[in-house]
């Protein structure tokens, strides 16, 4: 694309959303994640610079700096105050949350991030993970003390037992954070609760009120019809950027489309925006729900593109 979108090209068919993967390298090894390496090297500083200009030339209203882990990044601050310069209205970061010390809390604070998300998988270690509250309480504490950005603190169920996730979501409301809940669910998407789950989920939902039901309650309406069909948008209002560089319509949907961001036009907007995903009816991947909402009443398939 010579020139970026236009502000009206952009309202019809621009990202909302961009979540750029900085490393895929982690220091952790949950058992539930498929998004990790233990050996890539960072993408480097100017390569991400490129990618980044290019997201500010598709008008990305938010950009979301992940991996991996991106506190893994040696460049991190440098990208967060180029983020800035650039001129995104929103930049965010996922974290576990592991590597936060005073020191990278207020250089995050300085190079200018809105946003920081991190994610619990409950209250205490198991088999299948270490981030829980008990590990990360200090650091935590630190981020409602010191951040000057916004902070959402998640609450996932299906890592741990089910009621630690109402913990956290007590302690997240205590220290100022925003409180969220989130539902483990396979490299496809698809998540299965059992009836202990249920019933955590419910009693999240109902801490939460009007929070707990993102994008017309999707998940609900997951678990209790198994299907929840929308038009999905990924590829236009969400763009999911891997560390090659490469556009996928999300992180589990890797194989399914793939395409240069360098390379990204108004015209491959268009197309995805009213591609019909194979995956959308048991979808449960938040980003892309969410950003597809605003759109819900556009047509999409063969009929949207006359």
């Amino acid at each position: 694309m010579a020139v970026p979108l236009s502000w009206a090209q952009w309202l019809g068919y621009g990202p909302f959303l961009a979540q750029l993967v900085v490393t895929r390298r982690c220091n952790l090894s949950c058992g539930y994640c498929f998004e990790y390496d233990t050996v890539s090297d960072p993408v480097p500083f100017v390569t991400l610079d490129q990618r980044l200009g290019k997201l500010r030339d598709l008008r990305a209203w938010v950009v979301c700096l992940t991996g991996g882990e991106p506190t893994l990044h040696p460049d991190l601050l440098k990208l967060v105050r180029r983020m800035r310069e650039l001129g995104f209205r929103r930049r965010q970061m996922i974290t576990n949350g592991y590597r936060l010390t005073n020191e990278t809390i207020e250089g995050l604070n300085a190079a200018g991030l809105t946003d920081l998300q991190l994610s619990l998988d409950g209250v205490r270690r198991n088999g299948t993970t270490l981030k829980v509250l008990h590990s990360l309480r200090g650091r935590l504490e630190m981020l409602a003390r010191s951040a000057r950005f916004r902070v959402v603190l998640s609450a996932v169920i299906g890592s741990a037992p089910p009621e630690e996730a109402i913990e956290v979501v007590r302690f997240a409301r205590s220290h100022g954070f925003v409180p969220r809940v989130l539902l483990i669910h396979d490299e496809l998407g698809r998540v299965k609760l059992s009836p202990e789950e249920l019933a955590a989920y419910h009693e999240v939902k109902r801490i939460l009120g009007r929070a707990g039901r993102e994008a017309g309650d999707y998940r609900e309406r997951l678990i209790q019809a198994g299907t929840a069909p929308f038009r999905c948008r990924a590829g236009a209002r969400y763009l999911y950027v891997d560390e090659f560089g490469q556009v996928h319509w999300c992180s589990q949907s890797r194989e399914l489309f793939s395409k240069d961001l360098m390379d990204y036009s108004l015209d491959d907007l268009k197309r995805q925006f009213h591609a019909v995903k194979p995956c959308r009816e048991m979808c449960s991947i938040g980003c892309a729900r969410t950003a597809s909402a605003y759109d819900e009443w556009r047509r999409q398939g063969i009929e949207g593109r006359r």
